[in-house]
């Protein structure tokens, strides 16, 4: 396979999470989301991640754990796919190799989707998941220092890409300090960041990309929410004040430099910057929305999952053995000790 065949199978096989998209059911919301099912699902996952499923305030969620991770660390993950689909069973690939990349448990939230559930029923479905899963994280920390292990707080990390960027950030907005204060970084793929008639994308017909166009934009935010309610920063995060962002964890942001979001990414950064917050925008040549869930087409993608391992493991080599003994302390979990 040559690489324009390749970038055309991408592609198509991301257009599936767009609703709206030129080959995507346009008012069929369960066939959309039996889509990217049967688009994005796997049966084995990889590198030995084993998948359980947990209750998190009321909200399923899926718990991957590779077989070497740190004890303290977990990351939540909230999937894309416009607002209306996406499910923990199509991410559980994508977020297996995450999981191994990061040596973390990932949990991936079955949370409700619009427009049976429209905003705020996911914040509030995340506001669950993190509380929760924040207290047992907690007890967990303190059974290991019972134990004569080193006292340690959770550490924490929030990904989310395309549409859920919104959530996640909402998520961030509502938490207290000391709950922000356990979040290590938030990592946000290919963000949807302002769903404003004022946006750069909406205000212009001519602003798209190889897969977004404003009419899609447009279609998901009216579904999740009421347009008059399109610059609440709880919706699009790009409008939130500097006060909003005092105390914001750091931010990874990775996408492709081919992106029609890509301004809303530099802008996102500079207001974060200017707030004293930490934003790194990790930008890849000839790129295109998504394209880390287009593993088996374009090698990129797995440089990119590679390098967010890299940055939250806090290790540059690319031996994953050197990875492992470098770092202070990773074991087995210490709930499948009991």
């Amino acid at each position: 396979m040559d690489i324009v065949n390749d970038r055309k199978s991408a592609i198509k096989k991301i257009k599936t999470l767009l609703f709206g998209a030129k080959g995507t059911p346009k008012s069929n919301y369960e066939a959309f989301r039996a889509k990217i099912d049967d688009e994005f699902k796997t049966v084995f996952l990889p590198n030995g991640v084993e998948c359980s499923e947990n209750n998190y305030g009321g909200v399923l969620c899926d718990v991957l754990a590779p077989e070497i991770y740190s004890s303290n660390r977990v990351m939540i993950y909230i999937h894309g796919g416009s607002f209306v689909g996406g499910s923990r069973e199509a991410y559980r690939s994508f977020c297996s190799s995450l999981a191994t990349k990061c040596f973390c448990r990932v949990v991936v939230p079955e949370y409700r989707l619009a427009p049976e559930f429209p905003y705020p029923a996911a914040n509030e479905d995340l506001q669950n998941v993190f509380k929760n899963l924040f207290t047992e994280e907690q007890v967990a920390c303190a059974l290991n220092a019972e134990k004569g292990a080193k006292p340690k707080l959770p550490e924490i990390l929030i990904a989310a890409d395309g549409s859920a960027a919104s959530i996640a950030c909402s998520l961030i907005f509502n938490l207290r300090d000391r709950y922000r204060n356990c979040i290590k970084k938030i990592i946000l793929f290919s963000p949807w960041l302002d769903f404003s008639d004022n946006s750069i994308i909406l205000s212009s017909k001519k602003k798209s990309d190889e897969l977004i166009t404003p009419e899609i934009i447009r279609k998901c935010r009216d579904i999740y929410t009421y347009k008059s309610n399109a610059s609440n920063p709880f919706v699009s995060p790009l409008l939130a004040s500097e006060e909003d962002f005092k105390n914001f964890p750091s931010v990874f942001i990775q996408m492709g430099a081919k992106e029609v979001l890509l301004e809303d990414a530099k802008t996102f950064k500079e207001k974060l910057n200017r707030a004293g917050t930490e934003c790194e925008l990790d930008i890849w040549p000839d790129m295109m929305f998504m394209f880390q869930l287009a593993d088996e087409f374009l090698h990129e993608s797995h440089l990119a999952v590679d390098k967010i391992g890299r940055m939250v493991t806090g290790v540059n080599s690319g031996d994953e053995t050197l990875q492992i003994e470098n770092k202070p302390k990773l074991e087995k979990s210490l709930y499948s000790e009991a």
